[in-house]
């Protein structure tokens, strides 16, 4: 879809300013920067937007919205900015409309079992709002003390506890947004079932801001678990590791987490926390969580996870169950990406999904490549739902030329095994956004690519929408 975009003039500027504000306003060049990139590599992507606006309100979301169609400008909604696929980079510069300051609880509503936020409001905060109320919102993802609800709904972000409670998608029940034409929306509400129409709320969930901006939700809550332990189990190989999770998953247990962890991970991981986990002879690692209502049954379920682990090559089984040792590991789990960028800046985190019964598969190809271009790449992940984080990571000796030509040879070899060879999907909660969007076009049947860009036309006809995502 080819636009031609209007720059934004002294006059443009200033019709903004009157709709937010001059605090609301950033064209500083030095504050613009934080929101020129996302946590995709910075010397990649980066894209420097000409304005940065910080709406208070949805009217105002809504004004920037018909100044924007009316001048055709393209505009980037941007939450926390931790997305891992740069679908917050404003590619085509233009508008970075920031939900940041639309970040408050509107209501929790207990006898409904849920709550409605606005987009802006950190994943944490608003489980901390819920906590004392004995409920939480399960679909979030592992970068809670930081992301947005509005980006988990917009990337429909997972997590560690995919597995048993599924990813963001499963528990919004209404959205407010707000149309590229400035039109404000309300789709679904508080009902769990609803069959009147189109469910038009699914088209916003994950498409990365390319339809429309997500401004307010409306999310199912859970009742918090009275009880929960976990298991770090340590394999000779990784291959004995991830060969154990289809086991776990088809012996009637639905544990919370099982999170895989090859060897290189953990050790950057360790080195970066200054923590220490047993690595003699160690391969890989799992970390799985069993939790539930019933301390009984959440120890009859770890005892039984644990003696199939045990039967299926595992060193040690070793049982986390006080809040203190359940951080620590699960610390060394959260942050593997972090400890990967130390060592590397420059990488390319994947989140290949694959049915869950050929997970044994993907390592074996992981080692091929890895030997083949003479790359590292650390393997993690959500394993119990199939989703593996491998991640190719520049040797920091070697060029950025050398990286540029290497990258896409790499990532062009892995999509194609994975889908064409295992039946998977080239991204399973990172998203498409500017970083895979050339990939997407070539896997993607033909009849099925054209649906994606009839959605995107028929929503989005000027194209203003974050444009340059998802779509090539």
């Amino acid at each position: 879809m080819s636009t031609t975009y209007t720059r934004l003039t002294k006059g443009i500027i200033e019709e903004l300013e009157k709709i937010v504000g001059a605090r609301n306003l950033i064209t500083d060049i030095e504050k613009m920067e934080h929101y020129s990139h996302d946590e995709t590599s910075v010397e990649e992507y980066a894209h420097m937007p000409e304005v940065v606006l910080t709406p208070l309100d949805v009217g105002q979301v809504a004004a920037i919205m018909r100044l924007a169609t009316k001048y055709v400008i393209p505009v980037t909604p941007r939450g926390a900015g931790s997305g891992l696929s740069g679908g917050a980079i404003p590619l085509f510069g233009g508008i970075v409309l920031s939900l940041e300051k639309m970040n408050r609880v509107l209501e929790i509503d207990e006898a409904s079992l849920t709550v409605t936020a606005e987009a802006g409001i950190v994943t944490n905060e608003l489980n901390e709002h819920l906590k004392g109320k004995g409920l939480f919102f399960a679909g979030y993802p592992m970068s809670l003390e930081t992301c947005f609800l509005g980006g988990n709904i917009a990337e429909n972000a997972g997590g560690g506890k995919a597995v048993k409670y599924g990813v963001t998608g499963r528990y919004v029940l209404g959205l407010e947004v707000v149309t590229p034409q400035g039109e404000i929306v309300e789709l679904g509400g508080k009902v769990t079932k609803d069959v009147s129409g189109y469910d038009l709320k699914q088209l916003y969930i994950g498409s990365e801001g390319t339809l429309g901006v997500i401004t307010k939700a409306t999310i199912r809550l859970l009742g918090v678990p009275n009880v929960a332990s976990d298991l770090l189990v340590p394999f000779k190989s990784a291959q004995d590791a991830i060969s154990v999770v289809p086991l776990i998953m088809k012996g009637g247990i639905v544990p919370t987490s099982i999170e895989f962890m090859d060897r290189s991970s953990i050790e950057m991981t360790c080195s970066y926390l200054n923590e220490s986990l047993p690595l003699d002879g160690v391969g890989a690692m799992l970390l799985i969580e069993i939790d539930g209502s019933d301390e009984q049954q959440v120890e009859r379920e770890l005892i039984a996870v644990g003696d199939l682990c045990i039967q299926r090559g595992a060193m040690e089984v070793y049982i986390a169950e006080d809040a203190s040792n359940r951080e620590r590991i699960w610390s060394v789990r959260r942050n593997i990406a972090e400890a990967i960028k130390v060592y590397s800046p420059v990488q390319s985190l994947e989140d290949v999904v694959v049915p869950i019964g050929t997970i044994p598969r993907v390592l074996p190809e992981l080692k091929r490549l890895s030997e083949k271009y003479d790359v590292t790449i650390p393997c993690y992940g959500h394993a119990g739902d199939g989703n593996l984080h491998a991640t190719i990571v520049k040797n920091p000796e070697s060029s950025m030329e050398t990286w540029q030509d290497l990258e896409p040879k790499i990532l062009t070899e892995l999509y194609a095994f994975v889908v064409g060879k295992l039946g998977g999907k080239i991204s399973g909660e990172h998203g498409i956004g500017l970083k895979r969007r050339v990939y997407l076009k070539n896997l993607t049947p033909p009849a099925e690519y054209r649906l994606f860009e009839a959605v995107k036309k028929a929503l989005d006809p000027a194209a203003i929408m974050n444009p340059g995502k998802i779509l090539w």
